[in-house]
């Protein structure tokens, strides 16, 4: 658990960098089974395509580096609960576990908390889209500093 909450500490930095270029706060890496950090990407929506989510780039970076058999070996970790769409396209391409920071229904009591406007799909979470992925999340007590990016994002305390 120390190397996870190690690569989850380094999701939120990532995280805080999205935030500081106008995207999202979220951030995720990709982990072999060495512990060898393979990739890093932070979410990119800011230029206004709210499809460049970061868990997304891993799974299409892994489908262009990484042989079929071993992507299942590769871990993503990530500062939070992967949204629909990343959780399918982790599954189509054949990823690993997830290890997240903060769950899908923490963000939607933020951002209600927040006043901020709900999310555009349904926050299903990844055992509902893809079942056959192990899953381990909320890790810790990192939630907490999610919420206050999350916060700032939304101009709320």
């Amino acid at each position: 658990m120390k190397d996870a909450v190690r690569y989850l500490e380094r999701c939120i930095t990532l995280a805080e960098e999205a935030l500081d270029r106008g995207g999202d706060p979220f951030g995720s890496i990709l982990v072999a089974a060495d512990g060898t950090i393979l990739r890093e990407e932070r979410n990119e929506t800011g230029g206004g395509d709210a499809t460049r989510h970061p868990e997304f780039a891993l799974a299409r970076w892994a489908a262009a580096n990484v042989e079929p058999a071993a992507r299942r070996h590769l871990t993503v970790y990530t500062s939070g609960e992967h949204c629909p769409m990343c959780s399918a396209a982790h599954a189509w391409v054949g990823l690993g576990p997830i290890v997240y920071a903060s769950s899908a229904e923490q963000l939607v009591g933020w951002l209600a908390e927040f006043g901020a406007p709900p999310l555009p799909v349904r926050p299903l979470a990844i055992g509902d889209v893809a079942p056959g992925i192990p899953v381990s999340g909320p890790v810790g007590d990192l939630a907490r500093q999610l919420r206050a990016l999350h916060a700032r994002r939304h101009g709320a305390r």
